[in-house]
């Protein structure tokens, strides 16, 4: 039985982008696109009515801009089951910050090569993993080094255990599913196991969100000694 191709709402400002994206995503088996956003109130909008599985969302829009529609997207229950993966044109740029912040499980650099481009999509459509290519690792560097001041932690780590403590340390440093196996000696099914009571018991959307919650409660983030 051939599974249901991922579905994807491309939202940008500029129309030569969206129609680069349509194209790359119409003519790759497996996938399909449900529509094209200008703005974030039309990409928010277009989400409800599709229920996409990704939605490739650009941060500078006029109007609503791709963090605010992130994170309406992220936070509205019947939307649960749509990924948002930010595309950007700097690879540190100081508004994935926010969006991370705000819900999106991933972020892609405009001048992604095509292929990567699909990958990620497919990856983030398996909310198997927050990407995790070395500009991605930086980004979690820089990320967890910048302390928003005046917030508290939205989460504790009251009742994780030792060995899930660890394995969120690693989703934290941009590790993979498989790369946690190989650094844990632990099987993969055993992996997904741990990160899906990480998720439950901190209720965490993604793992996006379960590095936020290593770097809001201090778990990574803080020099020793």
């Amino acid at each position: 039985m051939t599974p249901d191709p991922v579905r994807v709402l491309v939202a940008d400002d500029q129309a030569m982008l969206r129609g680069s994206f349509r194209l790359l995503i119409e003519h790759t088996p497996g996938m399909t696109t449900v529509g094209e956003a200008s703005d974030g109130a039309e990409a928010v909008a277009l989400a409800r009515l599709e229920l996409p599985d990704v939605v490739l969302m650009d941060i500078r829009m006029p109007g609503v801009d791709g963090i605010e529609a992130t994170r309406e997207i992220c936070s509205t229950a019947e939307l649960a089951g749509v990924r948002v993966l930010i595309l950007t044109t700097f690879d540190l740029d100081e508004y994935v910050y926010a969006a991370l912040r705000a819900g999106a499980a991933g972020f892609l650099l405009k001048d992604t090569p095509p292929a990567d481009v699909l990958h990620a999509i497919r990856v983030v459509a398996a909310g198997e993993a927050l990407l995790a290519p070395s500009v991605t690792r930086r980004l979690i560097a820089e990320f967890t080094s910048r302390p928003e001041p005046g917030r508290p932690p939205a989460r504790t780590l009251d009742g994780v255990t030792d060995r899930e403590l660890e394995v969120l340390r690693l989703i934290a440093q941009g590790l993979s599913n498989d790369e946690l196996a190989d650094h844990l000696r632990l099987s993969p099914a055993t992996v997904k196991t741990h990160i899906g009571r990480l998720l439950a018991k901190l209720h965490a959307r993604d793992r996006a969100q379960l590095v936020i919650v290593a770097y809001n409660t201090g778990l990574v983030g803080r020099r020793e000694g």
